[in-house]
């Protein structure tokens, strides 16, 4: 069931991708395996077909993105699912941390700049992402001794210091878990794509035969 909002008193959306055996109360819980705590199974952790344009207020992505193959068309998805001035919630590992590589299955290694593709500058490539986003939450965790000596905090306060740590100190004061939380920028996507279901009409059946 959707989470209310204490303020408003109205309902908060959630979706939670990847959600695994710990689906984050309150929200759709939607993953690939049946051995799960997810309300839908779908083939694909993502689907244009699953879920009507702006269904959601936040999605949870939580150690999920390294494990995709697409990730500018999971971007995508989580932007056409976003209502205006909805969130996505980003962990996953930085590519210094011991648990980027010890897992087969993990398909992307990331640093604290990977998303800047889909920021206000491309990132400096030629091709324009259709999926815009602005960061407005970054935390780089650390160990407890890093946190104790400041780095941490230097890191996240300064972009500058963040960029030489990536640059040249990455390998010697490794990183650990990043986390992002991103708000949809630009026009919504709505690629005109087969028609979806609302959350509360998709079930494991429905998603199953997709």
């Amino acid at each position: 069931m959707p989470q209310a909002d204490s303020a408003t008193g109205s309902k908060t959306a959630i979706l939670d991708v990847g959600c695994g055996i710990r689906k984050y109360p309150g929200s759709i819980g939607i993953d690939i395996n049946r051995s799960t705590a997810a309300d839908v199974i779908a083939t694909w952790i993502v689907s244009p077909t699953l879920f009507a344009d702006r269904s959601f207020d936040r999605l949870r992505v939580i150690h999920v993105i390294e494990h995709l193959t697409d990730v500018i068309g999971a971007m995508e998805e989580f932007h056409r699912l976003l209502r205006p001035g909805g969130r996505v919630r980003i962990e996953t590992p930085h590519y210094t941390d011991f648990s980027s590589f010890c897992d087969p299955t993990h398909k992307q290694h990331l640093n604290s700049f990977s998303f800047r593709y889909f920021g206000a500058d491309d990132a400096g490539s030629v091709i324009t992402p259709a999926a815009k986003f602005h960061e407005i939450f970054y935390p780089h965790p650390a160990t407890i001794l890093l946190e104790m000596s400041g780095f941490e905090f230097l890191v996240n306060t300064f972009p500058r210091f963040r960029r030489f740590w990536e640059h040249y100190l990455c390998y010697v004061v490794r990183g650990k878990s990043m986390e992002f939380e991103f708000e949809p920028a630009g026009a919504a996507l709505s690629p005109g794509r087969p028609a979806a279901l609302p959350p509360a009409q998709v079930t494991r059946a429905s998603a199953e035969k997709i």
